[in-house]
C-alpha cells in the first residue's frame, strides 16, 4: 500500500496533501472543528457536512466519563454513535488531565485524577489511554502525553518531556498489539481506504525550550509513527513564542508525514502556521467565540452585541457565502443574542466555522497556484483580529 499521507505541491514551507483515513480521503491543511463530547456545539452533522468539514474531533477524557468507552463501542465506536461518516481524530486526554491542576496526581505509570463531573477517581495510563480510543474508534488518536505548564523551570520541562517520550513508547507498544480491536474495523471502510485503519500519531512536547523540542522531535521520530503532532502550546504563552516554538520544532519532523499543531488559533495564525509547513490544526476558539457573541468576518472581529448592531440591515460579512450570511441580517443576529435565543448560537457558530473551513480552502487553493511571497496576504485579506 502506498503512503496514507501524500504532498501534491508546495509554495515555499506551506504544503498542499491527502490524507487517506478509513473514512475518506483529507485534503490537507485542514482546520477540524472540535467536537468534545461527540458534538460540535450547536451544529449537526449533516450542517456540518454542508459546511465542508472533512475531519472532527472527539475527547477521550470527556467521552470515557459520559457516556463510557464501552458505550460508544457498543453502538459503533464515534462514527456510528454519533452518525459521522467522515474522519475523526480523538485526543489522548493528556492536555484535560493537565487543566485539572489540584485534582491530579502524576506518576511514571500514569495520572491519577478526580472527575471535574462528580469527584470520583480515575486512572490513566499510556495503556488505558490507547485502549480507550481504540474502543472509541477514530480514525486518528493521540500518544499519552504530559503537557507542561507555562511558565516552568527548565528542570520540570525536561522531567515532562522525558516522561512524554517514555509514554509515547509504551502507547505504540500498546497500540501495536491492540490496534485489530476497533469496533468498525471488518465492517466500514472508505471505497479508497483499501487497508487504511487506524493510525496512532505522537506528540512532541518540551515546553518553550527549543533545544527540548528538537529532543523530543528526535525521541518521537525514532520511535516511528504515522504522523507527529507539537503539542502544550496555548497553554498562555504569547502569541510569538507560540509562532517560534512551532517553526523550530517542524525543522525535526518528516516531510513525508502529517504535521498537526494542536489547539490553534485564531483565523490569521491558522493561515500562518500552515504557511509555515503545518498540516493540521484544531481550536475551540470559532465555537466558543461564537457563544459569546464574537464572529470572525474578512473586516476583522464582529461582537454582536454591540447596540451599534441593532438597526443594521446588512449582511454579518458582505464577503461570506455562508447561510448565515446570505439569509440573516446584523440587526437579526444582535437581537437573536441580546434576547438569548438558543438561535444565536446555532447561527453564530455555523457562521465561525464556515469562516475558519473557507479560510483554509483558500489556502489550499494559494498553495495550488503556488504563491508564496503573496501567501498571507492572498488567502488573508482582512484586518488583523
Amino acid at each position: 500500500m502506498s503512503s496514507p499521507f501524500q504532498t501534491e505541491k508546495t509554495a515555499g514551507s506551506a504544503r498542499l496533501g491527502r490524507l487517506l483515513t478509513a473514512h475518506g480521503e483529507i485534503e490537507t491543511p485542514v482546520f477540524m472543528p472540535v467536537g468534545t463530547l461527540a458534538s460540535v456545539k450547536g451544529v449537526s452533522q449533516d450542517i456540518l457536512e454542508d459546511l465542508g468539514a472533512q475531519i472532527i474531533l472527539g475527547n477521550t477524557y470527556h467521552l470515557y466519563l459520559r457516556p463510557g468507552v464501552a458505550t460508544v463501542r457498543r453502538l459503533g465506536g464515534l462514527h456510528g454513535f454519533m452518525s459521522w461518516p467522515r474522519a475523526i481524530l480523538t485526543d489522548s486526554g493528556g492536555f484535560q488531565v493537565f487543566s485539572l491542576n489540584e485534582l491530579r496526581k502524576v506518576s511514571e505509570d500514569g495520572v491519577t485524577f478526580r472527575s471535574h463531573l462528580d469527584g470520583s477517581s480515575h486512572f490513566f495510563s499510556p495503556e488505558s489511554a490507547m485502549e480507550a480510543q481504540i474502543g472509541l474508534g477514530a480514525d486518528i488518536i493521540m500518544a499519552f502525553d504530559e503537557c507542561t505548564e507555562y511558565p516552568a523551570d527548565g528542570a520540570r520541562v525536561r522531567a515532562s518531556m522525558e516522561l512524554t517520550a517514555r509514554w509515547a513508547a509504551r502507547s505504540k507498544k500498546y497500540f501495536e498489539e491492540h490496534k485489530s480491536e476497533v469496533p468498525w474495523r471488518m465492517r466500514v471502510g472508505h471505497p479508497q481506504s483499501g487497508d487504511v485503519t487506524q493510525s496512532l500519531f505522537g506528540i512532541v512536547q518540551g515546553g518553550m525550550d527549543r533545544a527540548l523540542r528538537k529532543e523530543s522531535a528526535e525521541r518521537t521520530v525514532e520511535i516511528s509513527f504515522p504522523g507527529y503532532a507539537i503539542g502544550g502550546l496555548s497553554v498562555g504563552e504569547p502569541r510569538e513564542l507560540t509562532r517560534e516554538i512551532i517553526e523550530s520544532t517542524l525543522e525535526h519532523l518528516p516531510a513525508d508525514k502529517p504535521r498537526y499543531v494542536m489547539g490553534v488559533g485564531t483565523p490569521e495564525e491558522i493561515v500562518e502556521y500552515a504557511s509555515l509547513g503545518v498540516d493540521m490544526m484544531d481550536c475551540v476558539l470559532p465555537t466558543r467565540a461564537a457563544r459569546h457573541g464574537l464572529l470572525f468576518t474578512s473586516e476583522g472581529k464582529v461582537s454582536i452585541k454591540q447596540a451599534r448592531y441593532a438597526q443594521d440591515s446588512g449582511p454579518l460579512d458582505p464577503n461570506c457565502p455562508c447561510r448565515v450570511c446570505s439569509r440573516y441580517s446584523r440587526a437579526y443576529l444582535r437581537h437573536l443574542y441580546a434576547s438569548n435565543e438558543v438561535l444565536a448560537q446555532v447561527l453564530n457558530t455555523i457562521h465561525n466555522l464556515s469562516f475558519y473551513l473557507d479560510t483554509m480552502r483558500r489556502v489550499r487553493h494559494a498553495i495550488s497556484l503556488g504563491e508564496e511571497a503573496r501567501f498571507l496576504s492572498t488567502v488573508w485579506s482582512g484586518p488583523k483580529t
